[in-house]
C-alpha cells in the first residue's frame, strides 16, 4: 500500500506549487502582486457549492471539480486570454491524465473523471462549477477595484458577460451593487 501512494505523496509536493503560481491576467490590469491559483481555486470552490445548491445541483460534486479545475497548472502556469490567442492552452484532461499516471487507479480515474466532466461543460454541476470560476473572477476584480486597479474592470465585465446559471447571475448583480466592505459593516452591525 505505501508504495501505491509514493505518486499521490509527489502529487501533494506538486499541487503546493499552485500556492505559488500567480494568476497572470492580472498583471495586465496592473496588480503587482495578484491571487494565486491556489487562492482562486479555494474561492471558487466555495462559489461552486453555493451556485450548486441553489441551482439544485449537487454542491460537493461542483466543489471537487472546482478544487480540480486549474490543477494542470503546476506544470502549465497560468496561462490568460491573450497568450492563448498565439498559443493554445494544453489539454487540461491530457496533463491530468500525465499528473495521475502512477497513482493507484481508483484515484486516477475519479480525478480524469472528475477533470473531463468540468472540461466537457454539460453536467449541472460543471455548469455551476465554471459559473464560480467566472464568479470569483468578477470577485477579485472588485475587490481590486476597491483597492485602486481601474483597469480591473475589464475582467469584471467580461466575467459578467461569460455567466450562464441564473444564480450566477443574480449573485453577480449583487455582488455589484454592495461593496466589498458592506459584509464587515454589516457583522459589526453599523447602518449603511
Amino acid at each position: 500500500m505505501a508504495d501505491d501512494l509514493h505518486a499521490v505523496a509527489r502529487f501533494l509536493f506538486e499541487a503546493g506549487v499552485l500556492k505559488q503560481n500567480r494568476r497572470t491576467g492580472w498583471w495586465m490590469a496592473g496588480v503587482r502582486d495578484p491571487e494565486s491559483v491556489a487562492e482562486h481555486a479555494w474561492r471558487t470552490s466555495l462559489i461552486a457549492s453555493v451556485i450548486a445548491q441553489l441551482e439544485g445541483a449537487d454542491p460537493a460534486r461542483a466543489a471537487l471539480m472546482a478544487v480540480w479545475h486549474d490543477s494542470q497548472e503546476t506544470r502549465t502556469g497560468d496561462m490568460n486570454h491573450l497568450g492563448k490567442k498565439y498559443a493554445p492552452g494544453p489539454d487540461p484532461q491530457a496533463v491530468t491524465a500525465d499528473q495521475t499516471a502512477d497513482m493507484p487507479e481508483v484515484l486516477a480515474s475519479a480525478v480524469r473523471a472528475w477533470v473531463g466532466e468540468y472540461e466537457a461543460k454539460e453536467s449541472p454541476e460543471a455548469v455551476c462549477a465554471r459559473d464560480a470560476d467566472k464568479l470569483e473572477c468578477l470577485l477579485q476584480g472588485l475587490e481590486y477595484l476597491a483597492q485602486g486597479y481601474e483597469n480591473a474592470q475589464r475582467w469584471v465585465d467580461n466575467s459578467r458577460g461569460r455567466l450562464v446559471t441564473d444564480t450566477g447571475k443574480r449573485l453577480a448583480d449583487e455582488l455589484l451593487n454592495q461593496g466589498s466592505l458592506d459584509w464587515l459593516r454589516a457583522a459589526l452591525g453599523e447602518k449603511p
